[in-house]
């Protein structure tokens, strides 16, 4: 009886550890599948490859959207010039109304205007503004050299004794002539006391006055050689 049994566990001994085998094998081929199985959250990632938005691309972009979408700034409005004071521009139509487009506005303000005409319709104008008007002195006479423009204009700075609403007006009656060959009217017979502000004219910017009594120097002296001292080429020599 004990030499049956022993051998009935012997016999019993390999069928146990065959089906230990089996299982171990099973459990091993579980393992190898369930970790060969593809997680689920590979599926959601991008390919390999995929072109990726780039954070400077979709902010410029943006920038370039708004700027396009922004309104360009509006234009600043043109500017106008002041509405002239009634009384000179009353002035300055009674003028206008005589002798029409003879007489070009230059500016209108308060206290000044300034007219400028052709050489030969100065003295007729400078007449009129002193028997019509009441401009009856000429309280200096200046010039300005433009050598760009090749002429020198010269300046009668107008006022009035004789009527009391013009004695805080200044008008400049003004012409120009050619800088090669200068030469103006005289108003000396318009306006006494232009004798010797246009003799200064003369000397100090080489303007002569037809009719004038006396062009020749005062302030210079007589051997003077160069250019009138106030065109704009002159040159101190030495410097």
């Amino acid at each position: 009886m004990s030499s049956n049994n022993n051998n009935n566990e012997e016999l019993n001994k390999p069928a146990a550890s065959s089906q230990s085998k089996r299982s171990t094998s099973t459990t091993n081929d579980t393992a190898t599948t369930t970790t060969t199985k593809p997680s689920p959250q590979s599926s959601t990632q991008p390919k390999m490859g995929a072109a990726k938005p780039s954070p400077t691309s979709a902010a410029s972009t943006v920038s370039t959207t708004a700027a396009a979408a922004k309104p360009s700034a509006a234009a600043p409005p043109a500017k106008t010039q002041p509405e002239p004071p009634p009384f000179e521009k009353g002035l300055v139509e009674q003028i206008r109304g005589n002798f029409g487009d003879l007489v070009k506005v230059v500016f209108i303000k308060p206290l000044r205007i300034k007219l400028l005409v052709e050489p030969l319709d100065i003295v007729r104008v400078a007449s009129f503004l002193r028997d019509s008007i009441g401009f009856d002195h000429a309280e200096s006479v200046g010039g300005t050299d433009y050598p760009k423009d090749n002429e020198i204009e010269v300046i009668y700075h107008l006022g009035s004794d004789s009527r009391e609403e013009l004695a805080a007006h200044i008008l400049w009656l003004t012409t120009r002539t050619d800088r090669d060959d200068a030469r103006l009217p005289t108003l000396i017979n318009v306006y006494k006391s232009v004798e010797y502000h246009e003799r200064e004219c003369y000397e100090m910017l080489g303007v002569y006055f037809e009719g004038h009594p006396r062009n020749e120097r005062f302030l210079l002296p007589e051997d003077w050689a160069d250019i009138p001292p106030l065109r704009k080429d002159f040159r101190i020599k030495g410097r």
